[in-house]
């Protein structure tokens, strides 16, 4: 899950570097997904499910905690002083709250719907070696 997290976070930071350098790509990870889940779960469902995510990854990076999911099912609060001034450490922070959304995911719609959503919007990016049975979870 680690693994397909940081590779839809890397392909999004690499996409938006020049047009938006200042907004974390874990905003734009969401932020895609977000219309997709949205039509599947409503927008209701797809914030509780985002706001599950944020509360299990901030046990794992405390910080999370000040970040927040707006109404509409967007993120706020990456950039509070709580946040780390290292680009690795948020990197790595915005790779697990994308895991366990991808978790979340799998434990709800299941393997193959998962990957088939992720493929629909990322499908420039390779799901080649995404297992999620074979404990590649968060």
């Amino acid at each position: 899950m680690r693994t397909l997290a940081a590779r839809l976070i890397t392909y999004e930071t690499n996409e938006n570097k020049a047009s938006a350098p200042n907004i974390p790509a874990v905003f734009h990870v969401c932020e895609r997904l977000r219309p997709h889940l949205a039509m599947l779960m409503g927008r209701g469902g797809f914030r509780a499910v985002l706001a599950r995510a944020l509360a299990v990854a901030s046990a794992e990076a405390p910080w999370l905690a000040a970040v927040r999911v707006t109404a509409e099912g967007s993120l706020e609060g990456w950039d509070k002083p709580e946040a780390p001034a290292n680009s690795r450490e948020l990197k790595e922070s915005a790779v697990l709250l994308v895991a366990h959304l991808l978790g979340l995911l799998v434990a709800f719609i299941g393997d193959n719907l998962t990957l088939r959503l992720v493929h629909d919007v990322w499908p420039q990016v390779s799901l080649e070696d995404s297992n999620f049975t074979q404990g590649d979870h968060p």
